[in-house]
């Protein structure tokens, strides 16, 4: 149950580290309503972290006893999509920080505590890199060894409380907090970081015993 608790924690700040266009329009949107509109919309992407590998984990168990036999080669597959994600997200970063290009958009009428959590629930159900990055991450697992009900609850649990509390963080550090990570170096910085989460990620399921 332990390791299901990290690997979820694991999974979940992995997922919701990198601050891009929806972590920098969290922090605007908090600085120009209120802090309970911010945690509204934090819960809202925290909600679709947790939905989508709720989704990862229930189909991970159905296609491991289909996939059986190939688990041990399918595990390398996994490895790789989480590798060349972790790519994927720090060459972009870098890309945009030596370009200087921060993604900027025009801002309607601040939203409401609810519709700020449906919005940002749909906008991060939209993201197809999430579900690839769950089912990569429960696929992988299933090669090491078979988890029951309560480890894959505890791994849903892990990451929704992973995601929930750095999207809450964003959202109440305003203004403030905001212009650091929501900047040129700070969506650098966390893309990084969460890039090198995934590659650890990967590490730990390349070397686990098949």
């Amino acid at each position: 149950m332990t390791a299901a608790l990290l690997a979820g924690l694991l999974a979940g700040y992995g997922i919701a580290i990198p601050v891009g266009a929806v972590g920098t329009y969290l922090v605007s949107l908090t600085a120009r309503t209120s802090l309970r509109t911010g945690v509204c919309a934090a819960l809202g992407v925290a909600t679709a972290d947790g939905l989508y590998a709720l989704a990862a984990t229930l189909g991970g168990t159905a296609l491991a006893g289909a996939l059986r036999p190939v688990l041990g080669p399918l595990r390398w597959v996994c490895v790789l999509v989480l590798l060349g994600l972790a790519v994927r997200g720090a060459v972009t970063a870098l890309r945009e920080y030596r370009g200087h290009r921060l993604v900027t958009r025009t801002a309607p009428a601040p939203p409401g505590p609810a519709r700020a959590y449906a919005g940002l629930l749909g906008i991060t159900l939209l993201n197809p890199t999430t579900v690839i990055y769950f089912a990569a991450l429960v696929l992988g697992s299933r090669a090491t060894g078979p988890a029951g009900p309560v480890e894959q609850g505890v791994f849903v649990l892990a990451a929704f409380a992973a995601s929930a509390s750095w999207q809450v963080l964003l959202a109440g550090s305003g203004a403030l907090l905001g212009r650091a990570l929501t900047g040129h170096r700070g969506r650098l910085a966390t893309a990084l970081v969460a890039s090198g989460v995934m590659t650890a990620l990967a590490v730990r399921m390349a070397v686990s015993p098949g």
